[in-house]
C-alpha cells in the first residue's frame, strides 16, 4: 500500500517536473523516469504486456529518439561533432 502511494507521488512529481523544467535534456530524462515508473505500475497491476511495452517504447525508443532530436537541433553537445 505504501509503495503504491510512493509510486503515485513520484509519477505526479515527474509530470510536474517535465512541464516546468526549462532544460530540454532534463525534461527528456524526467520523461524517461516517468515511463519507467509507469512500467512498474503496470507490472504491479498484473499487466505484464503493458509493462513491457511501456518500458520498451516509453522509456527506451522514445528516449533515444528524443536524444537524437536534441543532438540534431544542437541542444546537446556530443564528444564528436
Amino acid at each position: 500500500m505504501i509503495l503504491d502511494y510512493v509510486l503515485l507521488i513520484f509519477l505526479i512529481l515527474c509530470a510536474i517536473g517535465t512541464t516546468i523544467t526549462k532544460n530540454l535534456l532534463d525534461a527528456v530524462i524526467i520523461f524517461m523516469a516517468y515511463s519507467s515508473v509507469m512500467a512498474v505500475i503496470w507490472a504491479l497491476l498484473q499487466s505484464p504486456d503493458l509493462a513491457i511495452t511501456e518500458a520498451a517504447v516509453g522509456a527506451g525508443v522514445t528516449g533515444i529518439l528524443f536524444f537524437i532530436t536534441l543532438k540534431k537541433i544542437h541542444s546537446v553537445k556530443g564528444t564528436r561533432d
